[in-house]
């Protein structure tokens, strides 16, 4: 009988479940984000801040595109040819924004990355080489919204059309992209 204690992550078998997954790490990701911003000013690039840095940036480095190659390479191709009436009338006027909202995410990434990389290294900070509060406020922001939209509409509308065997197709897809064994 598996421990009710412990909370595990969903497995490949529930693809749109991990993806829910996925968006509550980018929400753990965006609120150590804020909490690192909130921490320099008082304590400095300290150990904590350190391993903070460290945490983002392999989260937004590693896990974050293939999330993205999971919605642009499986899931909304697998919806766009599987959709009709209403649902492809909202997916289509839904995918170019997504597909726009993930390119607008990996510039603002670039950007917070390159602030988080001497962090992580244990630079002396300078007002330079500071966490830009406006860049980690639009990152959040846009990554929010996003995230909400793929929730309310994308999440609901592939769990109500695809049959099992699309579902195992997404699933066997993403757990490929991440290099994990059948």
């Amino acid at each position: 009988m598996p421990n009710a204690l412990i909370s595990t992550a969903p497995d490949f078998s529930q693809p749109i479940a991990v993806l829910k997954h996925c968006h509550d790490r980018i929400r753990k990701q965006l609120e150590t984000l804020q909490n690192l911003l909130d921490h320099l000013p008082q304590h400095g690039n300290d150990a904590q801040a350190q391993q903070a840095a460290h945490s983002i940036m392999r989260y937004f480095n590693q896990a974050a595109p293939h999330h993205h190659a999971d919605e642009e390479v499986d899931l909304l191709p697998m919806l766009s040819v599987t959709a009709t009436g209403e649902d492809a009338a909202v997916l289509q006027k839904l995918m170019p924004e997504i597909m726009a909202e993930h390119q607008q995410m990996d510039g603002l990434w670039h950007t917070l990355n390159l602030q988080l990389a001497p962090i992580a290294d244990g630079a002396t900070a300078t007002p330079a080489g500071q966490l830009s509060p406006q860049d980690v406020q639009q990152f959040s922001a846009v990554y929010s919204a996003h995230m909400e939209k793929e929730e309310t509409w994308i999440a609901p509308m592939a769990k109500r059309l695809f049959s099992a065997q699309q579902m195992q197709q997404l699933g066997s897809a993403m757990q490929q992209r991440r290099g994990i064994p059948a």
